[in-house]
């Protein structure tokens, strides 16, 4: 592994495009300190602290993981990307339901153009009804439950600067994803998420540290065992996601021969790849998401509601209950993600244009029949995997007695999904540059296989 960071260093494009994206990634941890202008950041802070022990997973708490603590102190970049990657996700689904954007999508780079030009407006639009509901529940006294206000100064203005600081905020973010995509290394929206989780990561550790006190044995709430335990659960963990996030079933393909004029066409084998874990993390930000919005809306709804301390019980008990309702919800949006992006009709008329078949299934309708038979039962293994990564945070917060605001960071499923993924994919890209240099890439007399 030494002589391959060696490597990279010794040739001068990777090495650029490495060190441009470390400055780039610095500039945006930089803006995640800089406060909104009328804004007491360290008692919002405080809050969102109180917040997390108290309440549970929330959708701001769940934001503030995708922003890297910059939502705790609104900074100008508290909105971080996930406006963008919310717009990217409407307008994938949209492409596959609307038939002028299918169109469109289909016209090469031009349609790539469009459709990404689309996807920056509709990011400025979230951004606008994000940023204006954001301000208005800063403003609200009984957004903070007796607490302190974080106001210094509140009013009409206020909420037209917020809208304008994080709308600006997060097109620059935006800016710098893609200046990351075409001068440096990796997928720049997805480091940038990557980046954002992983600075989360010494916090959890903090948190986790205090609980096992290793100075006050009177104020300890964990022992060695249990963080020997979670250390083995973690590289175990990791290293289901490694193994998942690649698998994939391969349908063999087979094409026949075709004389054209004096050359001979076809007549080689190939395979179809239909992954296991289809929707990547998409599947389960959405049940993320779904499930934690009702107690995002307690926050706002007068305590008496008996509803109300229902649907918190719910969240904050993590019971048998809330799993499986989690369960429910990855399930479904598997099985919708995977039927929007995957069209069996499509694939099996595309292999009889161009002269595939598989070996001992008709073309046309019956290969269409084999290919959703197959994809229908590798979703539900993928969609089992997702689960399972899932809800094992949960278990281990229930079996080893540890807050959830210690492991959010380190054992969320979403946090570990995108983390691998993205790691896995740029070591893939660096490995590549390695490989056509003549070097050894990261693992010797093999390559890295990336998620697509």
């Amino acid at each position: 592994m030494f002589e391959t960071v060696t490597n990279i260093f010794k040739i001068k494009e990777l090495r650029k495009k490495i060190l441009i994206t470390f400055a780039l990634l610095i500039v945006y941890r930089v803006g995640c300190f800089i406060p909104t202008a009328g804004i007491d950041s360290s008692r919002l802070a405080d809050f969102f602290d109180k917040m997390a022990k108290t309440q549970g997973q929330t959708l701001l708490g769940m934001a503030n993981l995708f922003t890297g603590g910059a939502l705790t102190r609104l900074s100008i970049f508290a909105l971080g990307i996930m406006p963008y990657i919310s717009a990217s996700i409407i307008m994938q689904l949209l492409t596959a339901v609307i038939p002028f954007l299918e169109r469109i999508a289909k016209e090469g780079k031009a349609g790539y153009e469009k459709i990404n030009q689309y996807t920056r407006y509709l990011t400025f639009f979230l951004c606008i009804v994000q940023g204006y509901f954001l301000s208005l529940w800063i403003m609200n006294p009984q957004s903070f439950q007796g607490e302190s206000m974080v106001l210094i100064k509140s009013g009409f203005m206020f909420s037209v600067i917020t809208v304008l600081t994080l709308t600006c905020g997060t097109v620059f973010v935006m800016w710098l994803g893609e200046q990351i995509q075409e001068r440096g290394i990796g997928n720049g929206i997805s480091i940038i998420i990557t980046a954002s989780i992983i600075s989360r990561i010494p916090s959890s550790l903090h948190q986790l540290w205090l609980l096992y006190s290793p100075f006050d044995a009177a104020n300890r709430q964990i022992n060695t065992p249990t963080i020997l335990a979670l250390i083995i659960l973690w590289f175990l963990m990791v290293m289901a996601v490694v193994l998942f996030s690649q698998a994939q079933r391969r349908i063999p393909v087979q094409y026949g021969r075709r004389v054209v004029g004096r050359k001979v066409y076809g007549g080689q084998s190939t395979y179809l790849p239909i992954k296991v874990d289809m929707s990547g993390v998409i599947a389960i930000i959405f049940a993320s998401s779904l499930i934690s919005f009702p107690a995002t809306i307690a926050m706002f709804l007068p305590k008496t509601w008996g509803i109300i301390n229902l649907m918190q019980g719910i969240i904050q008990e993590r019971g048998i209950l809330y799993n499986l309702m989690f369960i429910g919800l990855i399930m479904f949006f598997m099985y919708f993600y995977t039927a929007m992006v995957f069209n069996p009709l499509e694939i099996a008329n595309n292999l009889k244009k161009y002269g595939g078949f598989i070996p001992g299934v008709r073309p046309g309708k019956p290969t269409s029949t084999y290919l959703d038979f197959v994809a229908t039962r590798i979703v539900f293994i993928g969609a089992l995997y997702i689960s399972f990564i899932a809800v094992l945070p949960n278990f281990v917060m229930y079996i080893f007695n540890v807050p959830s605001y210690a492991l959010a960071s380190l054992f969320g499923g979403t946090t570990l999904l995108i983390m691998v993924g993205v790691v896995l994919d740029t070591m893939k890209q660096i490995e590549g540059q390695l490989l056509v240099r003549h070097y050894d890439g990261f693992i010797k007399g093999s390559t890295l296989k990336g998620r697509k």
